[in-house]
């Protein structure tokens, strides 16, 4: 009975066959690893988050796998905005796929430089601001400064009428929640993106008594099981206080059929999958796709829309 069952989602006026996608920061450095991911079972890939040049990012250790995630600080390394930007170009429509193209200037005027250099391409699809780095040392991330937010969006729409979504940070408070809704509810924004990591973390080496990586003191990114609580509350709060026309992404804590279920119930469009693709490989596509059709089946439902956004309270 699972052929019945459509993984099939959408954001705006693009159409993607599979609500799965890769994060962008994780095996999505290099035109092999997106052509991998194009070639699977996900909806579509990420980009890695490009800056205006070619960066080498933080000295290493940078990343440390733990017992329920992970923690970096890779400081953004990518090829820069060119590479990534002929790829999309390229590879959009690709076996029927989306290319999201990810972009994280230093500065405001980095993101407007890009902007621009994306809006006179002939690139056509989803672009995501990423306003929401914890590790790029020296720089504090724009997502939890709602002005600075306003201004960037500001800025951007005098000159970019492609579509564009914004990866923000986790908020927190219920101050947080409905200081960047109004903000964003002022903006013509295709889709937002929550969570980016947790940021400055700490973990702790009890054997030598040392952080477990270099950048920052130690400080860095959290990812995998540590964050799907602050992940879903954000998909769960920011899906009330949203315009309806913009969609969600929900990102952080997704390793199974269950872990997508529970995004998509708390309003998710589409979801990204981070810390467990980094162990796992294309093959987690796949994998998840049919748990989350066997609970889909399990529970009766045919399509991500029966369920999105129908959580109940107690």
């Amino acid at each position: 009975m699972q052929n019945n069952i459509s993984l099939a989602s959408h954001i705006g006026d693009y159409q993607f066959d599979n609500l799965l996608l890769n994060a962008a920061g994780v095996r999505c450095s290099t035109t092999d690893e997106l052509n991998k991911t194009l070639d699977s079972m996900a909806g579509g890939c990420v980009t890695k988050s490009a800056t205006p040049e070619e960066r080498a990012g933080n000295e290493s250790p940078r990343m440390k796998a733990l017992p329920l995630g992970s923690i970096n600080s890779m400081g953004l390394p990518n090829h820069g905005i060119d590479y990534y930007l002929k790829f999309a170009e390229e590879n959009q429509g690709k076996n029927g796929k989306q290319v999201i193209l990810s972009i994280a200037g230093l500065s405001i005027d980095q993101n407007i430089e890009m902007l621009k250099k994306v809006q006179d391409s002939s690139f056509s699809g989803l672009t995501e601001l990423n306003l929401s780095c914890p590790n790029v040392k020296g720089k504090s991330q724009v997502g939890y400064d709602f002005d600075a937010v306003r201004d960037v969006l500001t800025s951007t729409f005098k000159f970019f009428k492609k579509p564009l979504g914004l990866k923000l940070p986790p908020y927190f408070d219920f101050n947080q929640f409905n200081g960047i809704a109004e903000v964003l509810n002022d903006f013509p924004i295709t889709y937002i993106n929550v969570i980016n990591s947790i940021g400055n973390g700490l973990v702790v080496d009890p054997e030598t008594e040392s952080v477990v990586i270099k950048p920052k003191g130690g400080f860095g990114g959290l990812g995998g099981d540590y964050v799907k609580p602050t992940a879903l509350a954000n998909v769960r709060a920011l899906r009330q206080r949203l315009n309806p026309e913009i969609s969600i992404i929900g990102t952080g804590g997704i390793k199974s059929g269950m872990d997508v279920f529970e995004h998509v119930l708390c309003g998710a469009n589409l979801v990204q999958i981070g810390t467990a693709f980094g162990y796992e490989g294309t093959p987690i596509f796949e994998r998840i796709s049919k748990e989350l059709k066997e609970i889909m089946d399990k529970k009766g439902y045919k399509t991500l829309d029966d369920f999105r956004g129908k959580l109940k309270t107690i």
